[in-house]
């Protein structure tokens, strides 16, 4: 079967698995219904081999067996795997969160940005439009205060004319976009830095919360909240611990079916303590950048404090840093509220997965069963066997580290989650914590630890038998698979078939990603670039260099080729220039006033005209 159509059946299968459970009343993810699927053709108990095509009768008892499992709703090994689906779509560490939200920021001020970047203002009107544009983007990006409470945007409007009055504002909206949105984060910073200076000295702070103080009271509730979650995992734990210890070695059928569900409740509550531990790691870290943080911000502002101090006038080169530097510091305190925030929903939401095994093994059914039974804790473990260490001599070819002999011991990755492998494959999935202390063994490249030196020694005997026992023991509960961190395992080993011989196992193919760089030239070059070595060319050469001892160069000019130069001048715009006289005056003309007679004729045949002039002289006038 081609690639892609594996991939559009398994899509298929998947898409009608999700849409039987959704008729039945169980909404569920395309990523649970892929685990669940991968999870029932593991299981050698349902006998699929994935060797070889499946057929209509496979694809429909994969279809069965999947929605089956699914609709399992008191199943603890359902919700163990319903746990780590919801922990690996929703965890993300800390600098992936805070990059993302600040994507998202910029994402969502892009609208308002452009509106700024691309204004072709001219008017005194739309001006003023801009630069209230720009104290909404101030007050949106910072995030202190609403920028419709008219309080945070006088005193944000006054902070920005501070520095940046509205005079100038036809300089700014003269540079290129890039130029402006530089100009736009670094105003914002400013700004900031000067609201928290005037917050502290209680002249301004309209809006702004007090993030360093929530944060000190927050981040120790979220600590001890998530503490109390973890030790009440924990104690779970070693209560089925013990009563599968117990029944370890009892044959009844009863006592086996109440052994394979206690099991199912002890990875239930140790991948909640897992993850719980993760979710833990991260608030610690929250506490010390938020402890980092504090102390720089105090001391950054006692410093300006100190340079504006009794003095009118203060360089902006001094004040200026001081301020962005305020605002970078007062960002990662409101990142840090989104982490925290982060972590506590989570926490929350992990325990909805935990109610099934209240369910099935409710108080007074584990009071009973633990009646006469001594349940330790891990810690009490550890220190039976802390004293029997393994002693490196006995082994030739085995090499074993030691908390005294190595650099970084704590930082040690160890397989199976360390958890002891010889316990897990030996008692059928009991789940034992190693004890590094003991010795850790280097195998293939790989570190192992043990609960106990008799452990260790028996492991070492024949190790690739016990870690296929593991994997073999991973397929019926799948949700091991990455309890335990058997990723990589599990993409080493063949797939379950009954043909295949049982002995035969893959290494892990490891990929990396390198580059190598070549030098084109190690030593400098040397070559002649006017070396020739055709004789004829030589001589070519020769006799242009002799002829041109007889040539002259002129230069001259013409009509034509003189206007090419380039020339340059100079004039004074003209003036506007006016005169006035001293008095005005007018005079006037007569009218002139002509007559003429005798142009109509009389009786005599000669007609005579008579010019009449009656105009009056000038000095009439």
């Amino acid at each position: 079967m081609a690639h892609s159509q594996a991939e559009n059946v398994i899509k298929n299968i998947i898409r009608e698995i999700g849409q039987e459970c959704a008729m039945k009343g169980q909404i569920v993810s395309e990523t649970l219904v892929a685990f669940i699927v991968k999870a029932v053709v593991l299981d050698p108990k349902n006998g699929f081999n994935v060797d070889r095509t499946l057929t209509k009768a496979d694809v429909q008892k994969l279809i069965k067996l999947s929605i089956d499992r699914l609709l399992d709703t008191r199943n603890p090994s359902l919700d163990t795997i319903k746990m780590q689906v919801y922990f690996d779509m929703n965890y993300t560490n800390r600098v992936e969160l805070i990059n993302e939200q600040h994507h998202v920021l910029e994402s969502r001020l892009a609208p308002v940005s452009r509106e700024i970047t691309d204004n072709r203002a001219r008017t005194r009107e739309e001006l003023e439009s801009v630069y209230r544009k720009i104290v909404s983007y101030v007050l949106l990006r910072s995030g202190l205060g609403s920028p419709t409470d008219i309080r945070v945007i006088r005193e944000a409007t006054a902070a920005l004319q501070s520095v940046f009055p509205q005079t100038e504002l036809a300089a700014f909206l003269s540079l290129s976009k890039k130029e402006k949105e530089r100009q736009l984060k670094e105003l914002t910073m400013i700004v900031t830095g000067i609201r928290l200076f005037n917050k502290d000295c209680g002249k301004g702070g309209e809006g702004i919360d007090d993030l360093p103080g929530i944060l000190e009271e927050a981040v120790p509730a979220a600590s001890h909240h998530i503490d109390l979650e973890l030790h009440a995992s924990q104690g779970l734990a070693y209560r089925y611990t013990a009563l599968i210890e117990m029944m370890h070695y009892s044959q009844n059928a009863e006592m086996e079916l109440r052994m394979t569900m206690l099991k199912e409740v002890l990875y239930n509550v140790r991948q909640h303590e897992a993850f719980l531990c993760v979710i833990l790691s991260d608030v610690i870290t929250c506490a010390q950048e938020v402890d980092m943080m504090h102390k720089q911000f105090e001391a950054q502002m006692e410093e300006l404090k100190n340079i504006v101090r009794a003095k009118t006038a203060v360089p902006t080169s001094l004040v200026y840093p001081i301020f962005i530097t305020l605002s970078n510091l007062w960002t990662s305190f409101q990142d840090e509220i989104l982490v925290l925030s982060f972590l506590n929903n989570l926490t929350v939401n992990l325990q909805q997965f935990l109610g099934s095994h209240m369910l099935i093994f409710p108080e007074d059914v584990m009071e009973s069963l633990l009646e006469g039974i001594t349940v330790k804790t891990d810690k009490e473990r550890l220190m039976e066997n802390a004293e029997t260490k393994v002693n490196p001599a006995d082994f030739t070819k085995e090499e074993w580290l030691f908390p005294e002999t190595t650099v970084n011991f704590n930082q040690l990755v160890i397989q199976f989650h360390g958890f002891c492998a010889y316990t897990f494959a030996v008692k059928d999935g009991l789940l034992l914590p190693g004890n590094p202390s003991l010795g850790v063994l280097k195998y293939k490249e790989k570190l192992y630890a043990f609960s106990s030196k008799e452990a260790a020694y028996t492991f070492v005997e024949n190790p690739e038998k016990y870690i296929k026992m593991t994997a073999e023991k991973a397929k019926e509960s799948a949700e091991l698979i990455q309890l335990l961190e058997l990723h990589q395992q599990f993409e080493s080993l063949a797939p379950y078939s009954q043909i295949r011989a049982k002995e035969k196992s893959l290494l892990p193919i490891t990929k990396s990603d390198t580059s190598t760089q070549t030098d084109t030239h190690i030593l400098p070059p040397t070559i002649v670039k006017d070396y020739e070595w055709n004789e004829w060319e030589l001589r070519r050469k020769a006799i242009k260099l002799a002829n041109l001892r007889q040539k002259l160069t002129h230069s001259m000019q013409t009509n034509l080729s003189h206007m090419r130069r380039d020339n340059s001048s100079q004039v004074y715009p003209l003036k506007d220039s006016g005169t006035q006289t001293k008095r005005e005056n007018s005079s006037n003309v007569p009218r002139p006033q002509i007559f003429l007679a005798g142009l109509r004729g009389r009786t005599p045949p000669t007609t005579r005209m008579i010019k009449v002039n009656l105009t009056r002289a000038v000095d009439e006038t």
